[in-house]
């Protein structure tokens, strides 16, 4: 586990958080994959989230998407469009909840 977190050096996030951000989004991964259908799941790490970008600002962990999420999806997986919107939202508070735990960061009020 990272020491103290630094919100300064959390800008060069890959050479300085690297293992806590895997270990982030794989424990967000494998509660979704206990919840959800895993061919979703897995669809979604693998069309969406690989692309997606953690940001630290204001205090707060944020989770970007590449765009057009659901077009990335589309025809990987068959999925309704409220069904892929809900579980993508899950997924990504879950990441980002994940991000807090992991990198021991309070979150704010």
């Amino acid at each position: 586990m990272a020491d103290e977190f630094d919100p300064e050096k959390f800008e060069d996030k890959y050479a300085h958080y690297f293992n806590e951000l895997q270990r982030a989004y794989k424990n967000a991964f494998n509660q979704m994959n206990d919840r959800y259908d895993s061919e979703l799941i897995h669809g979604i790490d693998q069309t969406v989230l690989n692309e997606s970008e953690p940001f630290y600002e204001d205090g707060e962990f944020r989770v970007e998407l590449p765009e057009n999420p659901r077009e990335r999806i589309r025809g990987a997986v068959a999925v309704d469009d409220e069904t892929f919107e809900e579980t993508l939202e899950e997924y990504v508070e879950r990441i980002e909840s994940e991000l807090y735990r992991t990198l021991g960061v309070d979150r704010p009020e």
